[in-house]
């Protein structure tokens, strides 16, 4: 059966999901000239429209349309970079926004019905507040004491005990790496690193996985800023690179502040510089990324912006060998655990299992199904059935 579609729609499935035609050619086991001559006549099978929504990560019914849907992003999209152009936001971008979005509306839902109250810190500073005290009040509404860092053997743990202190101020937290659970769509840091997703019952907070260990330190500091002024969007933090929104600079500059205050930095910053690694010997004090250290330093003018691209450079080549070097595999529940959080996963497997949620729907929002969610719940101390 034959179609015949708008050959600028099937030009536009294509370009969202960035393949040039050769590498769609490819991916559909069909010639390059095949893929010219729909995106000319618009003329294909069925069969090869159906493959070709798959492929790009298009849903079916958008190939019918007359023009090329505007799919942008449903949040404000802080992405630009000074010297860079913005990029049109991937399917993979898109889908995971949209998921969130849903967990958000549900977990709103669930808070309201259980007679939860709303969280007074989302919205309540501005972008003319100082930024020590934002970062002062972020840590107070997270329970952090000056030098909790301190207590922890190493920045990983300190990662950990963070992550679990946001969650506990009822900040929903998803970290991960791919859309959903499919493996064979990696999410692509130089795209976005992050977004922040606000609500005064519910906000949310998601890290791209896929980006260096070190580098999600620094954007969980960054979206939390999002939250504390009340302005949701998508973020492609950059250590090296200047944001061009106010909004960006200004949650860069709390994010620094919230993981190494400046003054703390400046008094031992002596010593800092007697060490042969000395934004190592800060990360180690502070329990955060040697890069987040370095980044601080720059920030205080302590380092010039030469020294610090220099590190850098050398940062993300240790760190690639690193990746290289390091198994893909992993604990599956530990994994299940960053991607869905416990917070939010509790809240789901609860309102299953006491028959308020249908499993069919538990099943949607945390993208686990059958025994693997059994599975899940048990890690959360449920028992099903």
């Amino acid at each position: 059966m034959e179609l015949t579609l708008q050959p600028k729609v099937l030009q536009w499935a294509r370009k969202r999901a960035s393949l040039e035609v050769v590498a769609l050619a490819q991916k559909l086991k069909v010639s390059a000239a095949d893929v010219t001559a729909w995106e000319e006549t618009g003329v294909l099978r069925f069969t090869q429209a159906k493959k070709l929504a798959h492929v790009t990560y298009t849903p079916e019914g958008f190939l019918f349309l007359a023009e090329p849907p505007d799919d942008r992003l449903p949040i404000p999209d802080f992405r630009a970079i000074s010297g860079a152009p913005l990029r049109h936001p991937s399917p993979d971008l898109l889908e995971t926004v949209q998921t969130m979005q849903q967990r958000q509306a549900w977990m709103r839902d669930f808070l309201i019905e259980e007679g939860e109250s709303e969280l007074p810190f989302v919205g309540s500073r501005t972008t003319r507040d100082r930024i020590e005290d934002v970062a002062a009040d972020m840590r107070k509404t997270l329970g952090f004491a000056d030098g909790w860092a301190d207590q922890e053997p190493t920045w990983a743990a300190a990662l950990q005990h963070l992550r679990e202190k946001i969650e506990e101020a009822g900040i929903l937290i998803v970290v991960n790496g791919v859309v959903g659970n499919n493996t064979h769509r990696k999410l692509d840091p130089d795209e976005f690193r992050g977004f922040a997703l606000c609500d005064s019952f519910a906000p949310l907070v998601f890290i791209n996985g896929c980006d260096f260990k070190g580098a999600q330190m620094f954007t969980f500091g960054h979206e939390l800023a999002h939250l504390w002024i009340g302005q949701e969007g998508v973020s492609n933090v950059e250590v090296t690179k200047r944001p061009t929104s106010e909004i960006e600079s200004f949650c860069d500059r709390v994010a620094a502040e919230f993981l190494v205050p400046g003054q703390a930095l400046k008094d031992c910053w002596r010593e800092a510089q007697q060490q042969a690694e000395p934004y190592q010997f800060l990360a180690c004090r502070f329990k955060v990324s040697s890069i987040v250290a370095a980044r601080r330093a720059l920030d205080m003018k302590l380092a010039t912006y030469e020294d610090f691209l220099e590190f850098y450079r050398l940062y993300k080549d240790d760190e690639r060998r690193k990746r290289v070097s390091r198994s893909d595999g992993g604990n599956f529940w530990n994994t299940q655990n960053v991607r869905v959080g416990s917070y939010f996963g509790e809240a789901v497997v609860r309102a299953a299992k006491e028959g308020r949620l249908l499993y069919r729907q538990a099943y949607q929002l945390t993208g686990l199904s059958g025994t693997t969610f059994d599975s899940f719940a048990k890690q959360l101390g449920f028992r099903m059935g």
